[in-house]
């Protein structure tokens, strides 16, 4: 017989022999994840005689781990702003410093709300629906369409808004950056792709094998995705309106300087958990 703990155990003392970081956090994260168990289930219930078939899917859960794929992944979904998100193959893996843009945009958007009793958002390069979802969740007036170029990551962030009850307020659409856009918005926000091409092959495995190169290839300069969002924002964004973007630690001067190139305003910036430069927010020069 093998108990919960001894589970748990044996999948931290695999995790550390592959020098594989936070052995014990994870090995407790992916085999509660499978069991369905909380933190504390996990912690009280190390006695509970686990079945064949749960040994089985956490021997390949681990193994898949020892791959490199990231727990996250190998459960389905994550949790980022207080909703449990799916996540699929084509989608970027929502992470906490993410959080940080949706924390910055909320006020915004409260203000927005305040003064026209509703707001209207666009999440470029949606991916899971993750920052947009988080706005509609803590801003009942607020209504969401999440462009992407992936039909996969579309149905995902569609499945995302049903199970959070928010698919009345929530529309996906097929676009690159504005292509097929039509209509203005008070919010626009994007986690576009910010990483140099030539920096992709050094990434640790978890980000570089199995993050969608989408979500991650920003160009030879890390900058494609700013131009384009900057260029195409002010025929869409409603003259009171607000455009967020998260960037790369050390991007915050070029990346404002597309922006003010084309008539906006670095309006704030924000700093993410570990101290580094992370969220920038524009209004138009000319208000």
């Amino acid at each position: 017989m093998t108990t919960l703990a001894a589970a748990v155990a044996e999948a931290k003392s695999r995790f550390s022999e592959a020098g594989l970081p936070d052995a014990a956090i994870e090995s407790r994260l992916l085999v509660g994840g499978l069991l369905a168990l909380t933190s504390t289930e996990v912690f009280t219930g190390g006695e509970r005689v686990l079945t064949d078939a749960e040994l089985v899917r956490i021997a390949k859960a681990v193994e898949r781990r020892l791959k490199r794929e990231p727990v996250h992944r190998i459960l389905g979904s994550r949790e980022f702003h207080g909703m449990d998100l799916k996540i699929s193959k084509e989608t970027l893996e929502p992470r906490p410093d993410t959080e940080v843009l949706v924390d910055c945009l909320l006020p915004y958007v409260r203000q927005i709300v305040a003064v026209k009793g509703a707001a209207r958002i666009l999440d470029l390069g949606t991916g899971t629906g993750a920052i947009a979802l988080a706005l509609l969740k803590e801003v009942p007036e607020a209504y969401g369409t999440g462009s992407d170029i992936s039909e996969d990551a579309l149905k995902t962030a569609a499945e995302n808004a049903a199970r959070l009850g928010l698919t009345e307020r929530f529309a996906t659409l097929t676009s690159h950056w504005f292509d097929k856009i039509q209509v203005r918005f008070d919010i626009i926000v994007s986690n576009p792709p910010y990483i140099r091409s030539d920096v992709i092959p050094a990434l640790e495995p978890e980000v570089r094998d199995f993050d969608p190169p989408a979500a991650l290839d920003g160009g030879p300069d890390g900058l494609e995705a700013y131009r384009a969002i900057a260029a195409g924002a002010g025929d869409f964004l409603e003259k009171d309106g607000v455009i967020g973007v998260e960037i790369g630690f050390d991007q915050r001067q070029a990346v404002t300087g597309i922006f003010r190139s084309v008539g906006f305003t670095l309006a704030q910036a924000r700093r993410d958990y570990g101290d580094n430069d992370r969220v920038l927010v524009f209004t138009r020069s000319d208000l």
